[in-house]
C-alpha cells in the first residue's frame, strides 16, 4: 500500500503520448535546473510542442541557402506516410583528403524529441559559432535529425506499422529502416552516433523506496559489448572516445552512467547494462568496424521539463566526439585498419557477467540521492557461448533473391558464380526447432540449433557468394549464422523446421573467385 499513489501516475507517463508530466518541480529544481543558454532552433520558438517535419525542414534550408559552399541536404528516402527524411552533409572543400566521416542521428523513436533538436543545434553551432568551425576542417558529417517522421508528428516511439526501427537494425522490415541503413552504408561512417532519450520514471521503480525512486543520469552512453566487434575496436570507443565525454559531462555538472535498463525477475529487481545486441544501433553500426555509440538523455514523458538541458547534454556528448574525433583522425584510421584486418572467430551466442553493483538514484519520498544496491548484468562483459571457426565467407542460393537484397542493404558485397562450382562448405542441418508464438516486432522469433556438416558441394551458376575480406563483414556473422539472436533464421526471415537444411553454408578454404 506504500506506493499505490504514484502507481496511477506513472503508468499514465508510460503511454506513448500521455501529457502528464510525472515530475515535480522540487526535483527539477533540485537535479535538473535549466541551462542558461540560448537556443534558436524551432521547438525553442514556441511555448508549446516541439519540432514539427514542416519546422525543421524549413529550419535546415536556411541554413542550406547561408551556407551553401558546406552544407548540403539530400532526400534518402519517405516514411511510410509519405513524408521525406532529410539528410544533411557538412563538407568543407579544403583539399584535406583524410577527413573522418561523422555519422549523427536523432528521432529513430518519434517520443525523443531532444534528440532531434539537438541534431538541429549542433548543425547551427558548426555552421554559425566560431568555437566549432574548425571541426570541419577534418571531419565530413552526416546528419538524419528526425529519422522516425510519423512516430515523431504523434509523439510515438514507434513507426507507423508499429515497429520499433531501433529493433529492426538487421531484418530491415521498415521502409524507414531500409532508407537509414542503405544511407548510412554508402556514407561509410568512421565514427557513429545515435541519439534518444530514455524514461526515468518506470513502473518498475514504483516498488523501490517508500515512495517509489527516478533515475537521476542526464545522460547515459551505451556502446558495444559484441564480441565480433574486433577487441581493439570496443577498447578504442572506450578510449578516448567514452572517456573523453565523460570528463566533458563532469566540467559541464552533468550526471552520466553506461546505459542501464530494468526489470523484473521472480520478485526482483534486475538491471542491464550495456548492449551486445546487432538489432539496435549501437552494436549494428559497431559490426560495421567503425567507433560508435548510442547517446540515451533523460527525457521521455517529462513532456518539455529542462528541455534546454536536455538538448545541450546531447549537443555536449556530439562535440565531444567531434573534438576526439578531430585530435585522433590517424589513430582513428589506424584502428579502422586493424580491425578490418581482425580473424577472430565467429561468436554465435554471447552471455553477460552478472554482478553486484550499486548505482545512483533520486528517492521521491525524500527527493535525495539515493544508492541503490542491485543485481547487473553487465554486456559489457561477455563471454562467448558459442563459437565457431571463421569462415571464409557465406555461400547463399540462387533463390534468396530477398536475403541478398537485405545484406547489400547492409553494405556487404556479394558475387555471383557465373557457372557451376565445386566448393567447400559447411550446411547448416537444423536438429532443434521452436517458433514463438507471439509476434515479436512483426515476426514469430524461431529459435533452432544446428548440426554443421562439412561437405564438398557443386553450386549452380547464380549461387551468391560473400566473403568476409570486406570491412563489414562481421555483419554477415550476425545475420546468417542461424542460433546468432538476431539472424535472419532467429527472425524468420528464412522459415525453416526441424531437419531441414539451409539455404545458407558456410564457405571454407581458399576461395579464388572465377572471371565470367
Amino acid at each position: 500500500m506504500r506506493n499505490l499513489w504514484i502507481i496511477p501516475l506513472i503508468l499514465l507517463s508510460l503511454g506513448s503520448c500521455a501529457q502528464m508530466n510525472p515530475q515535480s518541480k522540487k526535483v527539477t529544481e533540485t537535479f535538473f535546473p535549466e541551462f542558461d543558454v540560448t537556443i534558436n532552433t524551432p521547438a525553442f520558438q514556441k511555448k508549446k510542442g516541439f519540432t514539427t517535419h514542416d519546422e525543421m525542414m524549413a529550419f535546415l534550408r536556411q541554413l542550406e541557402e547561408n551556407h551553401k559552399e558546406t552544407l548540403s541536404i539530400t532526400t534518402i528516402g519517405t516514411s511510410q506516410k509519405g513524408k521525406a527524411i532529410p539528410m544533411v552533409v557538412l563538407s568543407r572543400k579544403n583539399g584535406n583528403t583524410n577527413k573522418v566521416k561523422v555519422w549523427c542521428q536523432g528521432g529513430l523513436h518519434g517520443n525523443e524529441p531532444a534528440s532531434t533538436e539537438s541534431m538541429l543545434y549542433l548543425l547551427d553551432q558548426l555552421l554559425n559559432n566560431p568555437e566549432y568551425i574548425q571541426f570541419l576542417d577534418r571531419i565530413d558529417l552526416g546528419v538524419v535529425p528526425m529519422a522516425n517522421i510519423d512516430g515523431y508528428e504523434k509523439q510515438d516511439r514507434y513507426a507507423a506499422n508499429g515497429l520499433d526501427l531501433n529493433r529492426d537494425q538487421t531484418k530491415l522490415m521498415a521502409q524507414e529502416s531500409l532508407a537509414l541503413k542503405q544511407a548510412f552504408s554508402d556514407f561509410n561512417a568512421e565514427v557513429a552516433l545515435d541519439f534518444h532519450e530514455y524514461r526515468p520514471y518506470r513502473k518498475d521503480f514504483t516498488q523501490v523506496g517508500t515512495f517509489g525512486i527516478t533515475s537521476i543520469y542526464d545522460v547515459m552512453f551505451l556502446y558495444s559489448g559484441n564480441l565480433n566487434v574486433p577487441e581493439n575496436l570496443r577498447a578504442f570507443t572506450k578510449e578516448p572516445f567514452i572517456n573523453d565525454v565523460r570528463k566533458v559531462m563532469d566540467e559541464n555538472e552533468l550526471r552520466h552512467h553506461d546505459y542501464i535498463s530494468s526489470s523484473y525477475h521472480d520478485g526482483h529487481l534486475h538491471f542491464k547494462q550495456g548492449s551486445a545486441n546487432a538489432r539496435s544501433s549501437a552494436s549494428s553500426y559497431a559490426l560495421t568496424n567503425c567507433i560508435s555509440a548510442l547517446i540515451e538523455v533523460r527525457g521521455v514523458g517529462i513532456n518539455r521539463t529542462s528541455l534546454k538541458r536536455r538538448v545541450m547534454s546531447g549537443f555536449l556528448v556530439a562535440k565531444s566526439f567531434m573534438q576526439t574525433t578531430y585530435d585522433n583522425v590517424d589513430e582513428i584510421k589506424k584502428q579502422i585498419q586493424l580491425a578490418n584486418l581482425d580473424k577472430s572467430d565467429a561468436v554465435v551466442k554471447m552471455k553477460s557477467l552478472v554482478s553486484e553493483q550499486q548505482i545512483q538514484t533520486i528517492d521521491l519520498d525524500k527527493t535525495e540521492e539515493m544508492t541503490l544496491d542491485v543485481t547487473m548484468r553487465d554486456a559489457l562483459i561477455s563471454s562467448s557461448v558459442l563459437s565457431r571457426d571463421r569462415p571464409t565467407g557465406y555461400i547463399i542460393s540462387s533463390d534468396q533473391k530477398g536475403l541478398v537484397e537485405k545484406l547489400q542493404t547492409l553494405g556487404l558485397e556479394l558475387t555471383m558464380l557465373s557457372e557451376p562450382q565445386e566448393l567447400l562448405v559447411e550446411r547448416y542441418i537444423i536438429e532443434d526447432y521452436y517458433e514463438q508464438p507471439e509476434k515479436y516486432e512483426g515476426s514469430k522469433l524461431q529459435k533452432v540449433t544446428t548440426q554443421v556438416i562439412q561437405e564438398t558441394i557443386e553450386m549452380g551458376a547464380g549461387t551468391w557468394v560473400l566473403l568476409l575480406n570486406q570491412p563489414k563483414a562481421n555483419l554477415a556473422i550476425e545475420v546468417l549464422e542461424p542460433e546468432a539472436p538476431n539472424s535472419f533464421v532467429s527472425f524468420g526471415l528464412i522459415k525453416t523446421a526441424s531437419g531441414e537444411e539451409l539455404p545458407t553454408y558456410r564457405l571454407l578454404g581458399n576461395y579464388l573467385a572465377k572471371k565470367p
